[in-house]
């Protein structure tokens, strides 16, 4: 068992490149964490670790020593698993996911998870950065749009519809954008998340069209963005899920519905494993099942995009 204690405490620290951060995430101590992988080097003969006092990162012989150490762990992992299937998952889940959706759509089905299953502790993490699930030591992710990373597994939750808006007020004055075109006589409210935050896309009839957009108000917040829509300081973009009680209540005015940008979705992602920890597997059938069908944030306002 030490030996395993070991290699979990390197692999800890590999993935979170922290000697610190690899302590809390197993529970213990940073000067166990360190006195463990002391010990394995040790034993080894090697050196697998480089440190700095800013920084830790692996040798060439700990980068080979990695892929080998988590196939031992997940047969561990594996072995562990098929005992405590039959109580129900357990132990510590990491899980990451956007700032606007973790608050108004995942914190309210993660509270429900956690009283389904009270073995699982959740250490949740909100970023809207393009987080390394397994240099930093996540479990799992939600992400929200086209997936760059191949070698994590995916699982779709959820559609989004991004939508056009301003304030009614705004388009008195202003007027109407009556095709993305018309988008550059008028101030754009931006969100910086994202790719290009100044180029928008829109779609007709399966063909693509982009605008370019331009504004003084500039906020990596779609919640912000919207504020400031609503106040008439210009037209905003954002999630559904971030516009709907607007576009309900009426304080914002869904633009350009004839040019709806392409639907992309909610995806849980996690890394590959041989064997996925029932904590995993719980957790992710537990989202699926969550926000399966249309989602609640296109009911109510949709009848402009035919929802």
């Amino acid at each position: 068992m030490d030996r395993i204690d070991e290699i979990s405490a390197f692999a800890a620290v590999a993935d979170a490149r922290s000697f610190t951060q690899a302590a809390r995430r197993l529970g213990v101590s940073s000067a166990q964490v360190s006195k463990l992988v002391a010990r394995l080097e040790d034993r080894l003969g090697a050196r697998l670790l480089n440190r700095t006092t800013r920084d830790v990162s692996l040798t060439d012989t700990g980068r080979a020593y990695l892929d080998r150490a988590r196939s031992v762990l997940d047969d561990f992992e594996a072995l562990e698993s098929s005992v405590r299937d039959e109580n129900g998952p357990r132990g510590v889940l990491r899980i990451s996911a956007p700032v606007a959706f973790g608050a108004l759509e995942l914190n309210p089905a993660l509270l429900d998870f956690a009283q389904a299953c009270p073995e699982v502790s959740l250490e949740v993490f909100y970023a809207d950065r393009m987080v390394n699930l397994v240099d930093e030591g996540f479990d799992v992710g939600v992400r929200i749009g086209r997936l760059a990373d191949s070698s994590l597994i995916a699982r779709k939750l959820a559609p989004v519809r991004f939508v056009t808006c301003a304030s009614p007020a705004y388009l008195q004055a202003h007027g109407v954008p009556q095709t993305p075109a018309d988008l550059a006589a008028h101030e754009a409210i931006i969100d910086l998340n994202g790719g290009d935050p100044y180029v928008w896309g829109f779609g007709i009839g399966g063909e693509c069209m982009e605008a370019r957009v331009h504004g003084r108000l500039r906020f990596a917040s779609p919640e912000a963005c919207l504020g400031a829509a609503e106040r008439g300081l210009g037209i905003a973009r954002a999630p559904a899920f971030v516009a709907s009680d607007r576009l309900r209540s009426g304080t914002l005015t869904p633009l350009l519905c004839s040019f709806e940008p392409q639907t992309v979705y909610v995806h849980a992602v996690y890394p590959h494993a041989r064997h996925l920890a029932p904590k995993v597997r719980v957790f992710v059938d537990f989202l699926a099942e969550r926000f399966a069908g249309e989602p609640e944030w296109h009911r109510g306002w949709g009848h402009a995009l035919g929802v």
